[in-house]
């Protein structure tokens, strides 16, 4: 399945496209309102990788990855180094409910561990059930029950690279 997704780094010409999908209810629900980590803002951030991805060359969905040892109090930080932190949400509200968000995380992930990351963090908020089932299709463990952090009340929730 993962052959379905592209990613290409994020650039200037996504901004509106990004915006769009960020006024849009279901992303505002979990990630806060429009003006809040304007993806604008994160472009050229060292520690953050920003993607689209595509399916069938049309972009549908936005996703990041970053350096959880870059952020004091992360709580991703006891990952080994190297390790990322994942964000991402389906922005093109026609590819929801279709199988999508846990196969291209899972995508993600691999391209990831190809690069040498010895694990992987992502941190839904816990009523985000949705988030959740998907990240755990993807191949993700919940690690906590829900805590505080600096970003939000979230579940913790991790996958290793398989040995070998």
């Amino acid at each position: 399945m993962a052959a379905r997704y592209a990613f290409r780094p994020v650039d200037r010409d996504d901004m509106p496209l990004l915006r769009r999908w960020r006024s849009y209810p279901h992303v505002i629900q979990w990630w806060g309102p429009p003006d809040v980590e304007d993806p604008e803002e994160l472009l050229g951030c060292a520690d953050v990788a920003m993607w689209m991805v595509e399916r069938g060359g049309a972009p549908f969905a936005y996703a990041q990855d970053y350096d959880p040892h870059a952020w004091p109090g992360h709580p991703f930080a006891h990952l080994p180094a190297g390790s990322r932190g994942i964000d991402q949400y389906i922005g093109d509200p026609d590819m929801l409910d279709r199988g999508h968000g846990s196969a291209f995380v899972a995508a993600h992930c691999a391209r990831l561990f190809a690069a040498g990351a010895a694990a992987i963090g992502t941190d839904p908020h816990p009523d985000n059930l949705r988030a959740i089932r998907s990240y755990q299709k993807a191949g993700f463990t919940i690690m906590t029950d829900p805590i505080d952090t600096l970003w939000g009340r979230a579940v913790l929730m991790e996958r290793w690279r398989e040995a070998g």
